[in-house]
């Protein structure tokens, strides 16, 4: 399904939402939206992406960043969803994206709920970070690109346990996303287009 951006449910923090100084709930337990703190000046900006220790207090354990990843990505380039057995912080540096979150989770409490956000450093956009629980499915999709995408995640990819792991189709029918590129137009990896749906990883949830 196709869609326009002005159509979809894009996320906005508001202050019901808000759990801590800069730090928001979301229709999705274990993903937060953490908003930048920005001075600028006729240089540039400066921007506090996260404050660690409060975000701490709020998942109520602690998230120590064991690795620091960049993703690099041209437009209409679609990557997901991924649901992976780390906490990851991420983050738009250049370009703008459309990042879709879905809990496929079978045992969440919020199983089958998404969110969209436009993450992007202009006014029209969200340009803070999103903290993602272990094995919640992530997305990004390209708009503008160059899509620069940075994430720091709490275990070493060398190490990590990846039995958990799955790959979920963008296109799964009960999730059913509305994305803003035509599909015919997305470029996605041969990875991502050989996955799986929920019901067939899940059968008993439907």
């Amino acid at each position: 399904m196709t869609s326009s951006l002005t159509s979809l449910p894009l996320y906005q923090p508001s202050d019901d939402k808000k759990l801590a100084d800069r730090i928001f709930k979301t229709a999705i337990d274990g993903l937060l939206y953490l908003d930048h703190d920005v001075h600028t000046d006729n240089r540039g900006f400066y921007s506090e992406l996260s404050l660690i220790p409060d975000l701490e207090k709020v998942i109520n354990h602690p998230f120590i960043i064991k690795q620091i990843n960049q993703s690099h990505s041209a437009a209409n380039v679609v990557r997901g969803f991924h649901a992976e057995g780390w906490n990851k912080l991420v983050t738009v540096i250049t370009g703008k994206a459309l990042s879709v979150l879905a809990d496929t989770r079978p045992d969440s409490p919020t199983f089958l709920n998404k969110e969209y956000f436009l993450l992007d450093q202009s006014e029209s956009a969200l340009d803070g970070c999103l903290f993602i629980a272990s094995n919640i499915a992530n997305s990004i999709c390209v708009l503008e690109g160059p899509v620069d995408y940075l994430y720091c995640v709490d275990t070493l990819y060398r190490d990590r346990d990846t039995s958990g792991d799955s790959a979920i189709s963008l296109f799964d029918p009960d999730l059913d996303i509305a994305w803003p590129i035509d599909k015919n137009q997305m470029i996605i990896s041969d990875r991502d287009r050989a996955t799986t749906t929920l019901r067939k990883l899940y059968p008993e949830k439907f």
